[in-house]
């Protein structure tokens, strides 16, 4: 039997804009883990906690995005030499709560864990630009609309800077060519860990109500225009400078930046919950923001000092927004919540 975990992920900053090829985001490993256990099995069976029933590799329309991750990984496999055997697979951790979604990128993570199990499995070594590759190929292949940031960070576990790469062109690639050279060529992308300069304290807020981001991203990906992006771009590259040598009053003023931008964007980013979200830092040596495509799930703080976080743990209360999860950032003992 073996064990594999990955965990959900939060915008920060680049939302949107890293849609566009060269465009930058900075994306945060959320430790809230969906976990696989793959044994050897007489015939296959996938099972996963979102459905009440288990399948094998017949085509079924609820399983179809781990059943199509267990195809391409076969295929490459197969490409290796490898001979191929049937498993079983259990896939548990909802990243939700009562039916309503997290929004911690439950898809990307899906993609991640089978895949990891899988090579696991048949003790295949894993780096993370072959895991995010393998991964966001399978997600291209099924026309899937993301940026594939989310696959970025979830493969890394870590705070990330990612730049996005021509996802229409290596789709071309995956369409036209065998798997394995197009794993091999240089796909354009960046994924680098930051490690900020200063502490703080890292908070998620859940507002309870459930975005649909592909849809969101249909609707307001045509509202993006050459200012937009150069000045998410240019904003998420300040961030991360100001994050690495501690400008507090920065880090704050390119957050409130990356807000506004997503405002004027499109009205439908902010609901009314993360509107009132964001506006609870109001005041206080903190910043908050709407993460990811808005629409609903969740929303971030970054917090710099005690006061602070403990009135917008409060202000979050009162409003009926869940603190999902909170981390004390650029100190040793991390996780508090």
């Amino acid at each position: 039997m073996t064990l594999v975990k990955t965990c959900g992920k939060l915008y920060w900053a680049g939302e949107y804009a890293i849609l566009e090829p060269g465009q930058l985001a900075l994306i945060k490993a959320i430790p809230i883990y969906m976990t696989a256990e793959i044994t050897a099995s007489d015939g296959y069976r996938l099972y996963s906690d979102m459905f009440t029933y288990s399948v094998d590799l017949r085509p079924d329309s609820s399983y179809v995005l781990i059943q199509e991750t267990v195809a391409l990984v076969e295929e490459y496999l197969t490409a290796q030499g490898v001979e191929l055997q049937p498993f079983s697979l259990d896939i548990r951790g909802k990243m939700e709560r009562e039916g309503k979604k997290f929004g911690l990128g439950s898809s990307g993570s899906v993609v991640v864990l089978v895949i990891k199990a899988m090579l696991a499995f048949y003790g295949r070594p894993v780096d993370r630009g072959f895991l995010f590759k393998l991964a966001s190929a399978v997600l291209l292949k099924r026309g899937d609309n993301g940026s594939m940031g989310d696959i970025a960070c979830i493969v890394s576990e870590d705070l990330v800077l990612y730049q996005s790469f021509d996802r229409e062109k290596v789709a071309h690639w995956l369409e036209k060519e065998d798997l394995q050279p197009v794993l091999d060529r240089d796909w354009g992308f960046s994924i680098e860990s930051v490690e900020p300069g200063l502490e703080f304290d890292f908070l998620v807020g859940w507002t309870k109500e459930v975005a649909v981001s592909s849809h969101m991203v249909k609707q307001i990906k045509n509202h993006m225009d050459a200012s937009f992006l150069q000045a998410s771009k240019e904003t998420v590259a300040n961030l991360v400078k100001d994050l690495q040598t501690g400008h507090e009053e920065k880090v704050i003023e390119q957050l409130e930046q990356a807000s506004l931008l997503l405002e004027d964007l499109s009205s439908d980013i902010y609901t009314p919950s993360l509107r009132q979200l964001k506006n609870t830092s109001r005041d206080l040596k903190a910043v908050a923001k709407s993460s990811g495509a808005g629409g609903g799930d969740c929303g971030i703080a970054l917090s710099f000092d005690q006061d602070s976080t403990t009135l917008l743990k409060k202000r979050w209360a009162d409003l009926g927004i869940e603190l999902l999860y909170q981390e004390r950032i650029g100190h040793d003992d991390k996780s508090e919540g």
